[in-house]
């Protein structure tokens, strides 16, 4: 996919919680979204960028992250994967060398501040 290495299994030594994105009715006639947890995996996480801007009264930072994990077929864009406490949304998921044997994940994640 991004000409990323293919990694040894040895190296997958960050716990992680794969939680996949639901509506639940809210009881006034909307909706709220929600995460339910799906698994824990073993993965290997990695930042890669950073940057800084803003969002209506305060400042965003938004950090791209690098996560692969033995494949999987049930991950897709919109799901979560929550490491450390935090919360990196799935951008992309793709095979990471076209063997089944890893996936690669584009995750996003945005924290903001007052």
């Amino acid at each position: 996919m991004s000409g990323e290495k293919i990694p040894p299994v040895g190296t997958l030594t960050d716990r992680v919680q794969l939680k996949r994105r639901d509506s639940q009715d809210d009881g006034g006639g909307g909706h709220v979204r929600i995460y339910m947890p799906v698994a824990h995996l073993w993965a290997r996480v990695r930042s890669l960028t950073g940057r800084q801007g803003t969002n209506a009264d305060g400042r965003a930072v938004a950090i791209s992250h690098s996560v692969v994990l033995r494949f999987r077929n049930d991950i897709s864009p919109g799901d979560r994967i929550v490491y450390r406490g935090r919360d990196l949304d799935v951008v992309s998921a793709a095979d990471l060398n076209g063997r089944r044997a890893y996936l690669s994940c584009a995750c996003s994640e945005t924290s903001f501040t007052g």
